[in-house]
């Protein structure tokens, strides 16, 4: 009995001994829980992580004191799985409707006002075009009051594009640019394969491999349009003159000296090259270049890109340059006088 009362006084001082020991301060709502542990010798358990999930608007209770010890540990912790009461504040995107457009065989259209009608396997003639993309289906059409697909373009030119569409038709002769210029846009490759063969695409080509040998040609022809223009507009005239140089040869010779050269270059030595160097006096000037084509070739694309801009321009040789340059070398380049008429 003494072993007995003796082991409980060692018991209730080891008792004394732990709650010594544990000397931290718990929560008042979970004091007496803490208290009936110690008492039955159990151990304490190991601290629970609770996770709570609340519906928007409701707010945390006070005396759910395990909640609230815990709370600073939720900022940190994420559900494997959202909770059926978790409320979204924005709601779900509906999945992409991603079914192509489906079109009737026989396709009404709206182009720039006019009206056409033709099969849905014309306008999918060549798979590389704009046409065969628009009437995929990929691709959202807008439609008139009517119901008619509408292309916002001008549709002057586009029977031209459907008929060779249909039956690969070329347009008339005075049709051709203007066609071609459609085919770029629709990027319709055969049709700007077969117009680029014909007249006057064809001779277009081999001019411009010839104005190719003057890559200063397009900025002289800007310059004509200018000074033409200020002069007028300064002299409040109807019309200006100006002075263009246009040669072919590349040094200037004397008709004496030409039947002693077999080529088109004037062959000097680089400090004799010097001596001739010079610029004639006039607004702007043209050549040298090697080619077959002359300088009347030369003056008839100047005037015809001017006519193209609706500028009639007319023009005649007013003599040479006549500029002195070493003993009895005498700058012969033509110089023509150019009449640009504004109205």
């Amino acid at each position: 009995m003494q072993q007995n009362g003796s082991s409980g006084s060692n018991g209730s001082d080891g008792c004394s001994r732990e709650r010594q020991s544990l000397s931290f301060s718990p929560l008042p709502a979970a004091t007496t829980r803490v208290r009936r542990f110690i008492q039955e010798r159990r151990t304490l358990p190991l601290p629970r992580v609770m996770v709570v999930f609340s519906a928007a608007g409701d707010t945390e209770k006070p005396s759910d004191a395990m909640s609230s010890s815990d709370s600073a540990e939720d900022d940190f912790r994420k559900p494997a799985s959202p909770s059926p009461n978790l409320t979204l504040s924005k709601p779900l995107r509906s999945p992409l409707n991603t079914q192509e457009q489906e079109f009737p065989e026989v396709i009404s259209l709206n182009v720039g006002g006019m009206y056409f009608t033709t099969r849905l396997s014309t306008l999918r003639r060549y798979e590389d075009t704009m046409l065969a993309a628009m009437f995929s289906g990929r691709h959202y059409i807008p439609r008139d009051a009517e119901g008619r697909y509408f292309i916002d373009r001008d549709g002057a030119y586009f029977g031209d594009i459907l008929n060779f569409l249909r039956e690969g038709e070329l347009p008339h002769r005075d049709r051709v640019r203007a066609v071609h210029r459609e085919a770029q846009y629709y990027a319709i490759g055969p049709l700007l394969d077969s117009l680029e063969e014909i007249q006057p695409l064809t001779g277009e080509k081999v001019r411009q491999a010839f104005l190719d040998l003057l890559p200063y040609y397009k900025d002289n022809l800007e310059r004509i349009v200018e000074i033409a223009k200020l002069r007028a507009m300064q002299k409040k005239a109807r019309f200006a003159k100006l002075k263009i140089c246009v040669y072919k040869e590349e040094m200037p010779i004397t008709p004496y000296e030409r039947p002693l050269f077999n080529s088109l270059r004037f062959e000097r030595s680089d400090s004799e090259a010097k001596l001739f160097e010079h610029h004639c006096e006039v607004d702007v000037s043209f050549g040298p270049w090697e080619a077959v084509a002359d300088v009347y070739d030369l003056l008839h694309c100047i005037v015809s890109d001017l006519a193209e801009r609706g500028i009639t321009a007319e023009q005649q040789c007013i003599g040479v340059c006549d500029k002195h340059l070493i003993n009895h070398y005498y700058c012969k380049r033509p110089i023509y006088e150019f009449k640009i008429t504004w109205w």
